[in-house]
């Protein structure tokens, strides 16, 4: 009985236990990824509005000034090549490509005889002159004379003293239509960038800090 009893011990030991076979669920296959649909940028200035050499340097003034010209949503240019009277100010919205085009002055030293034409250009200090070049918007600010403005600071050896000349943004009454009706042309400033001020506040709040503004002939 006992040598029975260890021999069906051992034998009960030797035997092989049964496995429960272990079943990996299979992973789906992965689905295909969809295409990425290929974005076309509008195109820029659909209207012509902005000369294309014009528009190529300020595009060109971006890259070069980047360091002080961070926003690239938005742009702003003047032409100096155009009559006073003209739309010579443009908005150029850098994403959506449209352009909005606004009045403004120029210096009345870059036009002794007040012809409406900016005929020459200065950086000095009481020259009365516009100054052309790449500039980067400095925000909104206030001056006693010309109440609310936008501050611009030079970027280039033609305009690097707008800070010291107070280079600015502004509205004036010679630059209000009322103005262009009766006389046929705007009036001038002391080297000022002036607008309407019916102009002015949208400009100011769309210009802010550190934007291009760029002047050219």
């Amino acid at each position: 009985m006992i040598l029975g009893g260890s021999a069906m011990l051992a034998g009960c030991a030797s035997a092989p236990a049964a496995v429960t076979p272990i079943v990996l669920a299979q992973a789906p296959a992965p689905r295909p990824l969809a295409p990425i649909p290929q974005i076309t940028p509008p195109p820029l200035d659909p209207q012509r509005l902005v000369r294309p050499a014009l528009m190529a340097r300020a595009m060109a003034a971006l890259d070069v000034h980047h360091p002080r010209i961070p926003l690239r949503d938005r742009m702003y240019l003047v032409d100096f090549q155009k009559f006073s009277g003209e739309e010579r100010l443009y908005e150029v919205d850098l994403i959506a490509g449209r352009v909005t085009a606004f009045r403004t002055c120029h210096g009345r030293g870059s036009d002794p005889d007040h012809s409406g034409y900016a005929r020459t250009f200065s950086n000095q200090p009481e020259s009365y002159m516009s100054s052309v070049g790449a500039f980067a918007t400095a925000g909104a600010g206030w001056g006693s004379q010309q109440g609310p403005n936008v501050l611009l600071d030079g970027l280039e050896y033609t305009n690097n003293l707008a800070r010291d000349r107070a280079i600015i943004v502004h509205g004036a009454d010679y630059a209000d239509p009322a103005f262009l009706a009766r006389e046929g042309k705007l009036g001038r400033s002391y080297g000022c960038f002036s607008t309407a001020h019916t102009d002015l506040p949208m400009l100011r709040e769309r210009m802010g800090e550190g934007r291009l503004l760029y002047a050219a002939v």
